[in-house]
């Protein structure tokens, strides 16, 4: 190891530049969720975390809001539950 290093061409920040359409951000996330995005890796035989949960991200943005979802399914158990309603009713008047 050398007793002095020059750094006056030294360039701060990242050494690989992101790709494009990429941030780097920082993030805090619980122990338990990015232990699990990497055990979930490394049993699929390798990869990124960071893509998995960005995948993971892109998964969630696509889907229905949520109280969207929960009037459709709501809708769909009061037809059920009123349809066994009407069939219950006929079969008490034969």
């Amino acid at each position: 190891m050398r007793k002095e290093y020059d750094f006056s061409n030294g360039k701060r920040g990242a050494v690989i530049p992101a790709p494009p359409g990429k941030v780097r951000v920082t993030i805090r996330l619980d122990c338990e969720v990015l232990d699990w995005f990497r055990k979930r890796v490394d049993e699929a035989g390798g990869g990124n975390y960071q893509t998995e949960i960005n995948r993971a991200l892109r998964e969630h943005m696509a889907r229905e809001p949520w109280a969207a979802e929960m009037r459709r399914v709501l809708r769909e158990e009061l037809r059920a539950a009123a349809k066994g309603r009407g069939a219950r009713a006929a079969a008490s008047r034969a």
